[in-house]
């Protein structure tokens, strides 16, 4: 999944990134709240961090600018205010749950995966599509029972296509969603790493889970 980090404290900023990319996420990250509607303008993300106190623009004017478009995006706001009008505040303009500084990151995963199992109308971190059961929380991926080892990356897409199952997504769209603004790679990456992925995911077994439409890109179908 790809996550926007938007928090001007560069130090945490970083902490998050790295501890997210470690989780597997794919992040972008900023430091006011100016940079934040840029990149959001040009991306798709799966969910935001959001600091409320930034220059520009602060996470508040963010977060109204973004619901007023009628981007749905989860957020999460990032708080160094413990009162309780400031939470109601952020949360009546439309944030779905936020942190008070100083904050846990094992937290901050849990909330993550909070938000955005909700958007999907999910409610485990198991997420399945027939036989395919793949754990969010240990990173393991099995299929009829037996363990199939994936890559960093191809887990992410994995999961996004799992999340996403029953869905035809585009090339375009998974790429999106899976690398960062900093990626510089070929055009036909996704589909070596749809290759990969068959291999491992379909290779042994007589009913197929990963389909192209051709012309369109791939599904999921049970």
């Amino acid at each position: 999944m790809r996550i926007l980090i938007a928090d001007d404290e560069r130090d945490l900023n970083a902490v998050i990134t790295r501890r997210l990319s470690m989780e597997k996420y794919t992040v972008d990250s900023c430091y006011d709240g100016e940079e934040a509607l840029d990149y959001l303008r040009f991306a798709e993300y799966d969910a935001i961090v959001l600091d409320i106190m930034m220059p520009k623009k602060n996470g508040l004017e963010v977060l109204r600018q973004l619901r007023s478009s009628g981007d749905m995006t989860p957020v999460i706001l990032l708080t160094a205010k413990d009162a309780i009008s400031d939470r109601v505040e952020g949360l009546n303009t439309g944030a779905d749950d936020y942190l008070i500084k100083p904050f846990s990151f094992d937290e901050l995963i849990a909330r993550l995966r909070a938000v955005t199992r909700r958007s999907c109308g999910i409610v485990t971190n198991v997420l399945t599509a027939g036989d395919l059961v793949m754990n969010l929380n240990t990173h393991t991926v099995t299929r009829g029972g037996k363990e199939i080892s994936l890559s960093s990356k191809e887990f992410s897409i994995l999961e996004y296509l799992v999340r996403n199952k029953g869905n035809v997504l585009s090339r375009e769209k998974i790429e999106e969603h899976i690398w960062n603004y900093d990626y510089e790679g070929g055009s036909n990456v996704i589909d070596v790493y749809i290759s990969y992925l068959r291999k491992k995911i379909d290779g042994d077994f007589e009913t197929k889970l990963i389909h192209t439409i051709r012309g369109v890109g791939y599904i999921i179908k049970e």
